[in-house]
């Protein structure tokens, strides 16, 4: 596997540092550097490419802008020397957000998301089975390994993702959404605010599902679907 990827940044030591940090991952090929916008602009409409990374403040159009305009978006990670265009970011699902000057470290953590997100992209396209879900938290892509879901909480227009061993994970989700990226066979909805894994349901009784360490309601809509599950199992 080989990600085609291209620069976009008006300052030329920005651009030979993003080269010079690409040429040490072997799974990625830096086709082509820009630094104007617009020739970056004109190169994406015809080529496809799977990773970009692009400034955000350049003199004749933001890298927000640019990425806003494109028919067809590749994974994008933003360089910038400044915090405050982060939602931006958000809003257009980059896959990270990194601040100038650039830490080879931090690079590396982006770059290595963007293989990882390529790979489960790959999968999913050609019906193989999921073992991540991603979703945007903290203006981010976070991978989440679905064997580490304890359980997924509605909070009005956000869920929190609570796992084992790891941070509760906070996104712009509804639940509906993030079941249809979950496999059907390994997730069921229980309530209008949770869903669980099955694998993890240890007993049910009195309309309430014990987990390992939480009991959580089972509305009367899904209470049956859940007991022929455990009947069956």
């Amino acid at each position: 596997m080989t990600l085609q990827c291209i620069a976009i940044d008006d300052e030329p030591l920005a651009l030979r540092l993003i080269s010079e940090y690409v040429s040490r991952f072997p799974a990625l090929q830096l086709i082509k550097t820009f630094d104007d916008a617009i020739s970056g602009a004109e190169f994406l409409k015809t080529k496809p490419i799977d990773l970009l990374f692009i400034d955000i403040n350049m003199p004749d159009i933001t890298g927000i802008d640019l990425v806003r305009s494109l028919q067809v978006k590749p994974m994008v990670i933003f360089t910038t020397a400044y915090k405050n265009f982060a939602y931006e970011g958000f809003e257009l699902e980059a896959l990270d957000y990194l601040l100038k000057p650039i830490d080879f470290k931090r690079f590396e953590k982006a770059v290595e998301k963007a293989i990882d997100y390529h790979r489960y992209k790959s999968q999913t396209d050609t019906g193989q089975p999921e073992e991540s879900l991603y979703v945007y938290s903290e203006y981010r892509m976070v991978k989440i390994d679905l064997s580490a879901i304890e359980y997924i909480e509605s909070m009005e227009d956000y869920i929190k993702i609570h796992q084992t061993n790891a941070p509760t994970v906070l996104t712009l989700l509804s639940l509906k959404k993030v079941l249809e990226k979950l496999p059907a066979d390994k997730f069921q909805r229980i309530h209008r605010s949770y869903i669980v894994p099955l694998g993890k349901i240890r007993s049910i009784q009195n309309r309430k599902i014990k987990l390992t360490d939480v009991e959580l309601p089972v509305s009367d809509s899904y209470h049956e679907t859940i007991r022929n599950w455990m009947k069956f199992r």
